[in-house]
């Protein structure tokens, strides 16, 4: 695990090269199998590979999303807030989940936070989703994320590089 977690950086530039049906249905299982509180599952994922739509998911926020444009898959994280009040924790811990099952694979990925962010001057990224997907109102949208074969290929951070003055000791503040 440690490894993926020391692989696993931000890839927002993919090759055209599609996911195979394999990769998809590893994703698809990971996603399933994240933990969730109390075993409820809000979460509800939706699969993207149609150009067209990925373009449109592109233009979801104001900024930080264009990089889905140009990926060949997408996974939309998403939950009906009204089966449980820690939706956004579970979609979280699911959309990591995801993402270093993806490097596991030898893929890319990116995270496009939606919950919370703009699409434009009239609506949310999240309504605008919404419209878009035909998602219910009570299925509420906690990001997008890119997936894809990379087309770069960033470094790791350096162990020395750690914020290690993050760590406290029984104590905050305590080292």
């Amino acid at each position: 695990m440690i490894e993926l977690l020391r692989k696993r950086r931000s890839v927002r530039r993919f090759t055209a090269e599609k996911l195979s049906s394999e990769s998809i249905e590893v994703l698809v299982e990971a996603a399933l199998r994240a933990p969730t509180s109390r075993g409820i599952n809000p979460w509800e994922f939706i699969l993207v590979d149609n150009p067209a739509l990925l373009k449109q998911l592109s233009e979801a926020k104001e900024h930080g999303s264009e990089f889905v444009g140009n990926a060949p898959f997408a996974i939309v994280v998403c939950a009906d807030s009204e089966k449980s009040d820690v939706w956004v924790e579970d979609c979280s811990i699911a959309a990591i989940v995801i993402q270093l099952t993806a490097v596991s694979l030898g893929l890319g990925s990116c995270w496009a936070q939606i919950r919370n962010r703009s699409h434009d001057n009239e609506r949310s990224a999240e309504q605008y989703l919404q419209q878009l997907l035909g998602l219910p109102e009570k299925v509420k949208v906690e990001c997008i994320i890119g997936i894809g074969h990379p087309g770069v290929s960033p470094r790791p951070v350096a162990a020395d590089k750690l914020q290690r003055d993050k760590i406290s000791r029984n104590l905050f503040g305590a080292r």
